[in-house]
């Protein structure tokens, strides 16, 4: 509904740019905000700043790694520390781990090996593996759990 109405602003203002999709956007979500003040549908309205903040989470966390790993690429020595890692997965429909195991094979260094049979651990590489424990603390605090209070 929100995008129907921030496509109904962009229509009516006649101009096709960012901005003014940001605003109608912003514009259509607190008149939904208002009119929902009455009625049922309030989950949507915690979820979108919900997504909002972890897409910026997901691009620092990318941007992050791709440093890493072009430093590792243009100095002469080498700062791999290469791993596997057996991560215990919270997520448990196949939506949540497709999703999971997508985005971080998304990030450079990271990539997705295997999920078990029973669906409860995936099998990640990690290029650069100082300490398992904290790996896979950074990802099950960080965007496993942003991603399950998205889609949950």
């Amino acid at each position: 509904m929100n995008l129907m109405l921030t496509f109904i602003w962009v229509a009516l203002t006649g101009q096709l740019m960012f901005y003014n999709f940001a605003f109608g956007f912003i514009l259509s979500y607190l008149v939904l905000w208002i009119v929902a003040q009455k009625g049922e549908g309030k989950r949507y309205f915690s979820r979108v700043p919900a997504v909002i903040s972890f897409v910026f989470f997901f691009l620092y966390e990318l941007l992050k790694a791709n440093i890493q790993v072009a430093y590792d690429v243009v100095t002469p020595k080498f700062f791999m520390k290469p791993g596997i890692v057996r991560y215990p997965l919270d997520a448990k429909s196949d939506l949540e781990i497709t999703i999971l195991t997508n985005l971080i094979s998304l990030t450079p260094g990271t990539l997705i090996l295997d999920v078990s049979d029973d669906r409860k651990v995936v099998y990640i590489h990690v290029m650069y593996l100082a300490d398992k424990d904290d790996f896979i603390r950074q990802i099950k605090g960080g965007l496993e759990r942003k991603l399950l209070d998205i889609l949950r």
